[in-house]
């Protein structure tokens, strides 16, 4: 048992479960929510601190600042707290309840912005809303996840490695897609080192990252209303798209086999069972990450009212997330998904990130 003195310290990093007896499927699952934060943010949240400490960006006095749907906010209000920094998240109405109570009690100051950018939607108005904080004091800090190196480089230097570390055989890998800094990382990491596996990012619909349609998501953690700078198409051989409906659904699936887990977990789930029904795989060695758990979810994700209101009693009844692909609700195509090179809504909000 490790002793340590600060926690960030710890984090269990070699947690798999074989979802086959839940889900009637070969699948892995690498758990990354046991930590001090409770979910896999703890590592990009450290690497982008440690690295503004050793650029001499930050210090005495500092204030951090960063947009967050939840739990990259809840890594850095544990750090900075650790640290003795102050630390001020730019959240949305998306965050969860739970979530916002931990930054508050681990320290943070908690800014809601309540009014989404006319163009790039409530993540536009919280960087909006950064640039401003950052404007007004010099002493405020933007360590930011869309562009810092620390974000992917975090994945590239511990999670990639982990998985290829337990699974010398890995056919596929299913990561989900937010920031896209784990994508990268891993996906970075694999090309370099064993360039077989193949990386499929699993995305929620409504997202615009790979150049889908925008629609309102009520599901912090995977898809961006902007297509996130730090995305290389390059290095993912698939993408899978999926409907919050099946994330509910693939969460109360594993929550009835004893797993409680986060959104993007359910997400990720669903993306990669549609993806080996899809490919005729079900004998590879496939892997997904599943970035956090279940508790910060009860009063959305797992809180029958919620899903009552916003998804109907559809999705109250445990579904069947092996079903084969004539028999999902929303069956994922597989297929590549890129955004146009000349969007100009896509191209305004790229240069809006690195201003």
């Amino acid at each position: 048992m490790p002793i340590i003195k600060d926690p960030y310290l710890f984090n269990e990093q070699s947690l798999f479960v074989d979802l086959e007896a839940v889900l009637g499927r070969r699948l892995y699952l690498k758990i990354e929510g046991f930590n001090f934060a409770g979910s896999i943010k703890l590592k990009p949240a450290r690497e982008m601190v440690e690295r503004a400490e050793r650029e001499g960006l930050i210090g005495p006095g500092s204030t951090l600042v960063e947009s967050s749907s939840g739990n990259l906010g809840v890594a850095l209000s544990m750090i900075a707290a650790s640290k003795g920094y102050r630390f001020v998240c730019v959240i949305d109405p998306r965050c969860n309840p739970a979530t916002r109570q931990l930054m508050e009690s681990l320290g943070a100051q908690v800014d809601l912005v309540t009014e989404p950018d006319p163009v790039d939607g409530f993540l536009g108005a919280r960087l909006n809303h950064v640039r401003d904080l950052c404007e007004s004091d010099e002493r405020y800090i933007w360590l930011n996840q869309y562009t810092n190196p620390g974000n992917w480089g975090a994945h590239y230097r511990w999670t990639a490695p982990e998985i290829s570390h337990q699974f010398p055989e890995l056919d596929v890998l299913f990561v989900g897609a937010g920031t896209t800094g784990t994508l990268m990382g891993c996906a970075r990491y694999f090309r370099e080192h064993r360039p077989d596996v193949r990386i499929v990012a699993v995305d929620a619909a409504g997202s615009v990252s790979f150049g889908g349609q925008p629609a309102t998501r009520l599901i912090p953690g995977l898809g961006m209303s902007v297509r996130p700078p730090q995305l290389d198409e390059s290095l993912i051989d698939d993408v899978v798209m999926v409907e919050e409906l099946d994330t509910v659904r693939a969460c109360h699936r594993l929550a009835a086999g004893g797993f409680l887990l986060g959104g993007s977990t359910g997400t990720v789930v669903h993306g990669a069972l549609s993806w080996l029904a899809d490919h005729d795989a079900q004998d590879a060695t496939a892997v997904a990450i599943s970035p956090d758990l279940g508790r910060p979810y009860l009063e959305t994700v797992y809180d029958p009212d919620w899903v009552l209101d916003h998804f109907g009693a559809e999705a109250l009844a445990t579904a069947d997330v092996t079903a084969a692909p004539d028999q999902r609700s929303d069956p994922a195509s597989g297929r590549r998904h890129t955004a146009p090179a000349a969007d100009p809504v896509a191209t305004a909000s790229l240069r809006s990130f690195v201003q």
